[in-house]
């Protein structure tokens, strides 16, 4: 990177740090949120540059007393060492970064071959997607369900909100789950033991703070209906449900979660924005022939990303060629291992295209 792309980069660390140091800055949470987030985004890249500017100045010094003093070769050798290692580091903490990685995520779960099967497995997800979040301390809440007759999902509608100003949010943990999850099992309802391959679909969508798609109040068909499930004593005695539908796109989006028809309004209006800007930004992306990841929006067993192996309690992500053999604790929540290895294949590809 070019010595004045670096100095703008330290140029807008000072300056977010003297906006963050000022008080009326805060009395605008939103904002605050934001500067804060980029000022967590550029700090690990400003303390990098920091030690390899102090890393040369310190070579240059100790091959300069070296001449003079033999016991300063060794620590220029060590230094000298030690240059490449952070040069190495700020290129990859300098790579694009995706520019949602910090944005909570609207999730959402549909069965789909396997009929009841699949619906009890889109539940088995739906549990160790809300364990994962328990786990890192976010704030999980389900917006619309439609449950099957066993207990299971035959579509559900989830929002992951973190509660920090990380630079690295839900989003850039859950952003590789799109796509079809197959399960390998006994189902429940399968009296002579056999095991059944079937499969529920995840698609997730990043939801900005500031969502840009604008939407015609003329475009949108809003129904109303009673909320059904757990709720208390208003479910069921007033139509506070709504059902909301983008008639040029045939997109519908229903939410029962609040209390009140305003409320469900508002977040069905919000979760649309998100789904409508996740389209636009694909058609923008095949425009530019970009090579971003796309989610298989068919749930056809075929057409997998991950294997869920029951009686070998082996979990497979096909897209990196991981594996374990700890599926009952990656359903209980524990995700890292598999995320971390979709996460870091992802890297390895922007590092060999920097190159």
């Amino acid at each position: 990177m070019e010595s004045s792309s670096l100095q703008g980069l330290l140029d807008e660390y000072a300056e977010l740090e003297q906006q963050l140091a000022d008080p009326a800055v805060h009395a605008d949470q939103g904002r605050a949120r934001k500067l804060g987030k980029r000022y967590a985004e550029l700090s690990p890249m400003v303390k990098t540059l920091n030690e390899l500017e102090a890393a040369r100045a310190d070579l240059a010094a100790a091959t300069e007393l070296a001449a003079e003093d033999p016991a300063f070769a060794i620590e220029a050798d060590e230094l000298a060492a030690r240059i490449p290692v952070l040069e190495a580091k700020l290129t990859e903490q300098l790579l694009p970064r995706d520019p949602y990685d910090g944005s909570d995520v609207l999730m959402e779960i549909k069965s789909g071959e396997g009929g009841e099967e699949s619906a009890l497995f889109a539940g088995d997800l739906l549990r160790m997607y809300l364990r994962y979040a328990e786990r890192h301390n976010w704030k999980a809440e389900v917006l619309d369900s439609n449950e099957s007759d066993l207990g299971g999902y035959k579509d559900v509608t989830v929002s992951f909100k973190t509660k920090s100003a990380e630079p690295d949010g839900v989003w850039a943990r859950l952003k590789f789950e799109g796509g079809v999850h197959r399960v390998q099992r006994v189902p429940a309802t399968e009296s002579q033991g056999r095991i059944h391959t079937s499969a529920a679909g995840v698609l997730i969508y990043p939801e900005p703070e500031d969502v840009e798609v604008e939407i015609d109040p003329n475009d949108l068909r809003i129904d109303v209906f009673r909320s059904s499930g757990p709720g208390g004593q208003s479910v069921n005695t007033t139509d506070s449900a709504v059902r909301v539908t983008h008639v040029p796109t045939g997109i519908v989006v229903s939410c029962q979660n609040e209390k009140s028809q305003i409320q469900n309004r508002a977040r069905a209006i919000q979760v649309l924005q998100a789904r409508l800007q996740a389209i636009a930004e694909e058609e923008a992306a095949a425009k530019a022939a970009d090579a971003r990841r796309s989610q298989v929006r068919t749930v056809d067993r075929s057409e997998r990303v991950r294997t869920y192996n029951f009686p070998e309690n082996r979990i497979s992500d096909h897209r990196v060629n991981y594996k374990a053999y700890n599926l009952d604790q990656v359903l209980d929540g524990e995700l890292d291992g598999v995320l971390d290895a979709l996460r870091d294949a992802d890297r390895e590809e922007r590092l060999a295209a920097q190159s």
